[in-house]
C-alpha cells in the first residue's frame, strides 16, 4: 500500500472544491437574528481539539487504530505516518461528536440490503461500528495468527486488511469490508483535514498535495500565476478568524 494510493480519493474531493472556488464566484453574507418564533444563533467559536485525551476511544482501541492508520498511511520519505499526523486524535473525536453518533442520518428501519451503488444500509452508528470492529479485528487475527494485529509482521497486516477490503475476510457483528471502507475514508480525512480537528498535523497533508488552505480567493493567482507551480504556505480555519 503506498501514501499516493491512499490518498487518492481525498485528492479528487479536494481538487473538485478547490475548481469550484476558481470558476464559481462566492458570494456570503452573515445573518444574525430574526424575528417571529425563528431566531439564527451565530455558530460556535472555532477551536483546536486537545490531542492530550481521548474521549471516545479506550487506550487500547487507539493503538488499534493507530496500527491500521500506519499501514494505509506510512511514513516515508514525503512526510509522517497517519498516526504521527494525528488521526487517530481526529477520529476519537469525530466518533464522540456527531459523525460518531450518525447525528443526521436516519436509523428507524427498516433495514434493507442495497446494491453496491447504494453503500452500506446498516442502522448502526460509525461509533458503534468503531467499537464493534476494532474488537472483532483482533479476535480473528489471533484465531488466523495466534497474534493482536499489531503484533503482526508487515506483510501479515498488509494482507490482512486486503482480505478486509476484497471481502475473503469475514466478521460476525460487523461487515469487514465496510469496515475497511470506513477507516479507508476516515484517515484520508484525518490527513487532509483542517489541522484545528486533530489531524494533518503541520499541514503535513496540505504540503504534501500543494493545497493551501482556507484561502479566501484565488482571483490573483488565476491572473499572474497561471500554468506556474504556486509555492505558498497553507493557511488553517484558525488562522482566518
Amino acid at each position: 500500500m503506498r501514501r499516493r494510493d491512499a490518498l487518492k480519493g481525498g485528492l479528487v474531493l479536494l481538487a473538485t472544491s478547490t475548481l469550484a472556488s476558481i470558476y464559481k464566484p462566492a458570494y456570503s453574507k452573515t445573518l444574525v437574528g430574526g424575528s417571529s418564533a425563528w431566531k439564527a444563533q451565530p455558530p460556535p467559536p472555532l477551536s483546536v481539539v486537545d490531542s492530550s485525551r481521548l474521549v471516545y476511544l479506550t487506550q487500547d482501541e487507539a493503538k488499534l487504530v493507530g496500527t491500521v492508520f500506519d499501514v494505509l498511511i506510512p511514513p516515508d520519505e514525503l512526510g509522517m505516518g497517519a498516526t504521527e499526523a494525528g488521526c487517530v486524535t481526529f477520529l476519537d473525536h469525530q466518533l464522540a461528536g456527531p459523525f460518531g453518533s450518525a447525528a443526521k442520518d436516519y436509523k428507524l428501519g427498516p433495514v434493507v440490503e442495497g446494491t453496491p451503488q447504494q453503500g452500506p444500509q446498516s442502522i448502526a452508528t460509525p461509533a458503534e461500528i468503531y467499537r464493534k470492529g476494532l474488537a472483532e479485528l483482533n479476535t480473528v487475527t489471533r484465531k488466523k495468527f495466534d497474534k493482536a494485529f499489531p503484533d503482526l509482521t508487515e506483510d501479515q497486516k498488509v494482507a490482512f486488511l486486503e482480505g478486509m477490503e476484497a471481502g475473503t475476510i469475514q466478521f460476525e457483528t460487523v461487515k469487514a469490508k465496510d469496515f475497511f471502507t470506513l477507516l479507508l475514508q476516515n484517515v484520508r480525512e484525518g490527513y487532509l483535514a483542517d489541522p484545528m480537528y486533530g489531524g494533518n498535523r503541520d499541514m503535513v497533508g496540505w504540503k504534501l498535495v500543494g493545497f493551501p488552505g482556507a484561502v479566501y480567493d484565488y482571483r490573483d493567482w488565476i491572473v499572474s500565476k497561471r500554468g506556474q507551480k504556486i509555492d505558498v504556505q497553507p493557511v488553517s480555519l484558525l488562522r482566518t478568524t
